[in-house]
Order: C-alpha cells, then sequence, then structure tokens
C-alpha cells in the first residue's frame, strides 16, 4: 500500500473513487485476457500474505520466505521491500497461476485481491491523520472493466473477502511509515534492531520460537488469554508483532503488552 500525500491524490494515475462511486468489472475465463495480469509482476507481499500463502502451502515461514520470496532494500529506504518472487519462465509468470487460473485464490494476497481497485493511505497533514484513498486502476489490456457488472467499494471489498486483508495491510502501513523516519540510527537496516523487525512482521513462526523460547516473557508483560491466542494463532501473533514493533522502536503504548 502506497503512501501518499493528500494534496497529491488528484493528481495520480487512475480514477479515484470514493465511497458512493461505482465501476464496472468483472474477471471469469471467458475474457480473453483471463490471467494475462498474473505475468511479470512487481508484486508487493505484505505480513499477512505471507501468513496465509504460507499455511496454504502447508510450509513455515522459513521455507516460504527461501522459496517464493526476493527481499529487496532499496536506496535510500530503511526498511526492505518483500516482493512475490516470480517463476522463471519466458512469461515470468506467477508461481502459483496454473491453467486453470490461481491455485491459492481463497488465499490471493491483498494486492490481487482488490485488483483493479488500489489503496493509498494518504496523510493529511490539516487533520493530521491518514486517510485511505482508492482508484479504479485496471491495465488497458484488461478486458473485465468492459463487463457490466457494477460495484461500490464496500460491494467490491465482500465479494473478494477482502476485510481482513485491508484491515491488516492498513495497520502494517502505518508502521511502514513510522519506518520511512529511519528507527537505526548507527546501526542501520542491517543491524539487531531492524532484523528483529523483519522477523516479527515476516516470519511467525521464528517470532513464535522468540517470544516463548527465549527470556521476552521475563521482560514483557502479557496476559494469559494473549498468550494463549498467539500461541495457536498466526493471524494473532502476527497483530501482536505488529504491537511489539511499535513498543519496541518508539515506545508507543500497545494494548497487548508493556515493559516489565
Amino acid at each position: 500500500m502506497k503512501r501518499i500525500d493528500i494534496r497529491d491524490v488528484d493528481h495520480l494515475p487512475g480514477r479515484r473513487i470514493r465511497p458512493s462511486d461505482r465501476f464496472r468489472f468483472r474477471c471469469h475465463p471467458g475474457v480473453k485476457c483471463f490471467n494475462r495480469c498474473c505475468r511479470n509482476l512487481n508484486l508487493f507481499l505484505y505480513p499477512y500474505d505471507v501468513v496465509r500463502l504460507k499455511n496454504r502451502l502447508g510450509l513455515s515461514s522459513d521455507a516460504f520466505l527461501d522459496r517464493h520470496v526476493d527481499v529487496v532494500l532499496r536506496e535510500g529506504a530503511h526498511f526492505p521491500e518483500v516482493l512475490l518472487r516470480m517463476a522463471d519462465n519466458r512469461e515470468r509468470t506467477c508461481p502459483f497461476l496454473t491453467d486453470e487460473g490461481c491455485s491459492v485464490y481463497p488465499d490471493r494476497p491483498d494486492t490481487c485481491r482488490g485488483f483493479p481497485v488500489e489503496r493509498g493511505l494518504a496523510y493529511d497533514a490539516a487533520q493530521r491523520r491518514n486517510r485511505l484513498v482508492y482508484f479504479f486502476r485496471p491495465p488497458d489490456f484488461c478486458l473485465g472493466q468492459h463487463e457490466d457488472t457494477e460495484w461500490d467499494l464496500a460491494g467490491w471489498e465482500k465479494d473478494q473477502e477482502a476485510g481482513d486483508y485491508h484491515r491488516m495491510t492498513v495497520r502494517w502501513a502505518e508502521i511502514r511509515q513510522l519506518l520511512e523516519e529511519n528507527p537505526w540510527g548507527a546501526e542501520g537496516p542491517e543491524g539487531r534492531r531492524a532484523k528483529m523487525t523483519f522477523m516479527a512482521a515476516y516470519n511467525v513462526d521464528r517470532f513464535r520460537q522468540f517470544v516463548f523460547e527465549s527470556s521476552f516473557l521475563k521482560r514483557y508483560a502479557v496476559k494469559k488469554k494473549i498468550r494463549q491466542q498467539i500461541r495457536r494463532s498466526d493471524t494473532e501473533l502476527l497483530k501482536f508483532g505488529f504491537e511489539w514493533i511499535r513498543l519496541f522502536l518508539w515506545g508507543l503504548p500497545a494494548s497487548c503488552i508493556r515493559p516489565r
């Protein structure tokens, strides 16, 4: 999810859509471009995407990251991007694409789930808060945009079962926004704190080991109910990890954890 200055919103490509606006779209095997959008992508994966995909595939976090992810630290950035690694073929297709379509469709990433609607987190300096903004941006080759089925944003989100994804991505986007200010200092983005932050966000299996098999619970007070939830649920553990990152890096108060 992109961070945007609210003053730039109306100058960005695509048609901005608001909750009351409607758009037309339907993707199905009958359109000639079916699956064409699943090729040669720079597809960013958010932490919840990784949780859903690795569980869908029956992989550990380590195995999924090793097999399916490229971690890229761009020049001038303070935290890496996580991209889905495309298949090693001429068209660089999504590794989960088959002749019948997406093989992980029920657990497809947030970006795929929202397509052709893109979201951004726009900072409104006047109101000192973030606002979600939406754009209808199908590529030119997409024939689904000429179908008759009509949607509003709420209907599209419900149809694509995207609510949980969207909420988790917004949580992560707010942390990414804070990471843009370089919390590492002289330690840099390759240091211990950066690696621990990446673990909490993208490697829930290792983070669970860290919480329960290190001195973590001696240093942080966590209620019994929360401990039970994060022991068995990757999603709850990821939410907990987000709270811990905010506390660990910036000392921001967390509802489920506090230093002893």
